[in-house]
């Protein structure tokens, strides 16, 4: 098969060899090895899947979920991913899917990226039947279900997600978009996938700085919304960082248990999905200064968790212990990167976050350990004050 770097990619069959050894090939579903976790929505019901070894199967794992094969299957991926994870991909399809291209990085998260990926699905012939697979990190999550949700007004889509970020939250509850210079994920849409598997394997070829980033948006899930999950965390660190298959899946399964909760009884961030946002204020607003160029997005949620348990400890939703305590948990799945900004930068690009409303702008707290809240009476001072603490804490990383 050629292929071609940012080009839409026309595949032509496995061979009668290879198609005669799948079908000889047995396929199990041992619900012991594969958690199955139900994410239901009012616009749309689906599994996520999560275990070991389920590209091979990817097929007929979508089959079982009712997601039959149309004439045009999509695969959005990263050159990258591509390369390390091909072969295992394609192992149950009886015909190579299209394959596009996203270059990794948040500079390519943009809507003359989404142009490009839609006029290739057009010449290569997609249609409103076509089916889009994206199979990658975050961004080509995020990026892939905005181009699906707007290609021929809609097209249904599957998260395949190959880093630990991608897998414990933002392949799940239908966010997509894609980002602006003002900010990010300003330009979006809500488009739930059709199903989710996130095979733990591919976490055998992430670097180790994107898998601790990654373990930052759990460390988040388990503050706002689950103690046994800090537990977890906080006791076998070195198992995770190990990363043992066992402690990996019992995080990225409650993880995942957790935001599936949390979409069911607020699919469109209406209010309580809000607590999801954790960390991200200022963690968003710390990538945004630094041009997207020197933080990972989950070591951008760390510091960002940080300023907030800072603002949460000098408004008494957390005592000093359970400040110390978080912040060591934290820590535990560190170091975060040094940083060198000036407050009032970081002041400015908060500005733009997108869950500021009305001049309004809302930050998420924890109360205790395991429960978190929506304040929307920040001052300016505060969060000058937070900004500045948390970046001279920072600057001496």
């Amino acid at each position: 098969m050629a292929e071609l770097n940012g080009s839409a990619i026309v595949a032509c069959g496995h061979s009668l060899q290879r198609t005669l050894s799948l079908a000889r090939r047995p396929l199990h579903y041992d619900k012991s090895i594969v958690q199955t976790i139900g994410v239901d929505t009012p616009s749309a019901k689906y599994n996520v899947h999560v275990g070991s070894n389920l590209l091979e199967t990817l097929v007929p794992r979508m089959r079982r979920a009712g997601i039959a094969l149309p004439r045009r299957v999509f695969v959005l991926t990263s050159p990258a991913i591509w390369a390390l994870w091909k072969e295992a991909f394609l192992t149950s399809f009886a015909e190579e899917p299209i394959v596009l291209f996203l270059e990794p990085g948040e500079k390519f998260k943009t809507l003359t990226s989404v142009e490009r990926l839609a006029r290739e699905m057009v010449r290569a012939g997609g249609d409103r039947g076509s089916l889009l697979i994206a199979f990658g990190g975050g961004i080509v999550g995020d990026v892939g279900g905005f181009l699906a949700a707007i290609f021929m007004r809609g097209i249904p889509f599957v998260q395949v997600p190959t880093t630990l970020l991608a897998q414990v939250d933002s392949s799940v509850g239908g966010k997509t978009g894609v980002n602006l210079a003002e900010g990010k994920n300003l330009i979006g849409s809500f488009h739930q996938p059709r199903a989710v598997y996130a095979d733990i394997r591919t976490l055998s070829t992430l670097p180790e700085r994107e898998l601790k980033a990654g373990l930052q948006e759990s460390v988040k899930a388990g503050i706002i919304r689950d103690r046994a999950l800090v537990r977890f965390m906080e006791s076998k660190a070195t198992q995770i960082l190990a990363r043992e298959p066992k402690a990996l899946e019992k995080v990225i399964a409650a993880s995942i248990r957790m935001k599936a909760d949390v979409v069911h009884l607020d699919e469109r961030e209406g209010g309580l999905r809000m607590i999801l946002n954790f960390g991200h204020t200022i963690g968003h607003a710390l990538e945004q200064a630094t041009g997207y160029k020197v933080l990972l997005h989950g070591e951008a949620v760390g510091w960002g968790m940080i300023a907030a348990l800072d603002l949460a400890l000098a408004r008494g939703t957390i005592s000093r212990a359970q400040h110390e305590r978080l912040e060591r948990l934290i820590a535990m799945y560190g170091p975060l990167p040094a940083l060198t900004l000036r407050p009032a930068r970081v002041v400015a690009a908060a500005g733009h976050d997108k869950k500021s409303i009305g001049g309004v702008l809302r930050f998420i707290l924890p109360i205790g350990i395991g429960s978190s809240g929506i304040v929307e009476d920040v001052t300016p001072e505060e969060l000058a004050e937070i900004a500045a603490s948390v970046l001279v804490r920072a600057k001496q990383a």
